[in-house]
């Protein structure tokens, strides 16, 4: 395959390469981006269960019936649409806000991430939500107590409990 051919939409077979990657510039700028909008479900658990204080506060933006089933122990609870009223009551603007939602095929954590930094929050989105949070192996908690089940061998280590990321 010549160079033109990956350049050019019209005649680049290999659909990975038919819009060229980013210079290694544009790139770095873009990873770096991500990483200061987005973190994941194994790094916010060894930031709950390594520290008193792990610097930020996770917040649940599920509904109510969504958060009897099972929530992450110490996570605040806020549905997205109580955030007008309900932020300022149960965020601190110094804190930073860690949101998440059902998982990835839902955004309702963006949304709610929107919503805080309209209102002058520093916030992060949980990649995964509850979901991985679950099929990682993470304990949570329920109506009838706390549960955990074990990770999913597709989505999360099972002998050494880092992913080596």
């Amino acid at each position: 395959m010549t160079t033109e051919q990956l350049t050019d939409p019209l005649t680049s077979t290999n659909a990975v390469l038919r819009v060229p990657p980013a210079a290694p510039e544009a790139a770095a700028a873009h990873f770096a981006a991500s990483l200061a909008f987005h973190t994941d479900v194994s790094d916010v658990a060894a930031a709950l269960g390594g520290a008193a204080d792990p610097g930020f506060l996770l917040v649940d933006t599920r509904s109510t019936e969504s958060w009897d089933q099972g929530h992450i122990p110490g996570a605040v609870h806020l549905p997205t649409a109580d955030i007008p009223r309900l932020a300022e009551v149960l965020l601190h603007r110094s804190v930073p806000v860690v949101v998440h939602c059902w998982g990835p095929g839902c955004n309702g954590a963006t949304r709610a991430a929107h919503a805080l930094a309209g209102l002058g929050y520093q916030v992060k989105e949980m990649l995964g939500g509850f979901e991985y949070w679950i099929r990682e192996g993470f304990g949570y908690e329920t109506a009838a107590g706390p549960a955990r089940r074990d990770p999913d061998a597709l989505t999360a280590p099972l002998s050494s409990g880092a992913c080596g990321c």
